[in-house]
């Protein structure tokens, strides 16, 4: 065989060898992609990971996407977590101002939020929290889409502030004045609170199983349905719109004033409350004693008993309301 035979035959097969390292990483390169696909309609996202550290000063994580925090200490300073999405916090610790803002799709569990943290979660969507306890002010203001669940707010002063979509399960808020001012789309189940003013102005609304206790609650509301609950409190419900209470335990004096189409179903009233339904229009049922009803504008009032009735001059029309003891 010559030697120019030779050498043709072997860069053939070097090319040969070529072709076939390529093929091979042709199909691994298309394995890949197939795979992330897969992922993709799986919704799986790669998520970067960092944990054991701190994080101080402005902006220390400024648009930060699909990442995972694990026991990391945001510290004094401001907007720790901002223009950020698809983050999830573990087992973390925030100290300084703002640290949520303008985040969309997070998950937030086992977490402690520093007195430090006021204002600190706010216009972010898609988030959900979990296990956690805040002890900062005036959380949670012009989101969409927020779950809590296990949550403990120990300063909820002016918290949930104009919420549209707002889930809460096990959640207690102690102090402050105003949570829920002008929120929507609310689903409530067990909800322990003592703060002042609660669910002010707030709209399509339904709770299962809270105790609440302050008065003015649930002022100016419209289409709120509260089930097997206990609503502690003088003025409750005043001026409000579709408001309908099942099997709930009311407290407080003057309560469901100035109330429109106002529906009681199986309700009883503490001993001491009084003057209840004054220019209210309302169809109640209510068990056992309550101690006055003064000047409802229409509709049907029924308990077993009543102590007394109050139908003065000053009652606003039509004042025709049917108001009867069934002994």
């Amino acid at each position: 065989m010559s030697l120019h035979m030779c050498r043709l035959m072997l860069l053939k097969n070097i090319r040969d060898k070529e072709l076939e390292v390529r093929g091979r990483r042709i199909l691994f390169h298309l394995q890949i992609i197939s795979l992330t696909s897969h992922l993709s309609l799986l919704n799986i996202k790669y998520m970067n990971l960092i944990k054991d550290q701190s994080f101080g000063g402005e902006r220390p994580l400024f648009e930060s996407h699909n990442l995972r925090m694990e026991n990391i200490i945001i510290t004094d300073g401001e907007s720790g977590v901002k223009e950020c999405s698809d983050i999830e916090a573990h087992n973390c610790r925030f100290e300084g101002k703002y640290p949520f803002w303008h985040v969309d799709r997070s998950l937030i569990t086992n977490c402690y939020f520093a007195p430090g943290s006021r204002s600190a979660i706010w216009y972010s969507n898609d988030m959900e929290m979990r296990k956690c306890v805040i002890d900062g002010p005036k959380f949670f203001r012009e989101m969409k889409n927020l779950t809590l669940r296990d949550v403990l707010i120990n300063d909820a002063d002016e918290t949930f502030w104009n919420i549209d979509g707002l889930t809460i399960e096990d959640v207690t808020l102690h102090e402050g004045t105003y949570p829920f001012m002008g929120s929507s789309n609310i689903k409530v189940n067990r909800l322990k609170s003592d703060s002042k003013y609660v669910f002010q102005y707030v709209k399509n609304v339904e709770i299962h199983n809270a105790e609440i206790v302050t008065k003015d609650a649930f002022w100016e509301v419209e289409n709120v349905t509260i089930y097997d609950s206990l609503l502690d409190g003088e003025y409750l419900g005043w001026h409000s719109k579709n408001l309908r209470l099942v099997r709930c335990h009311i407290g407080g004096e003057q309560p469901l004033c100035y109330a429109h189409d106002l529906i009681l179903e199986d309700c009883t009233f503490d001993a001491a409350s009084d003057r209840a339904f004054e220019y209210s229009t309302v169809q109640a049922d209510i068990r056992g004693f309550i101690k006055s009803v003064k000047n409802p504008a229409s509709g049907t009032i029924v308990a077993d008993s009543i102590g007394s009735i109050i139908l003065d001059d000053n009652i606003k029309g039509p004042a025709n309301c049917k108001i009867v003891a069934r002994k």
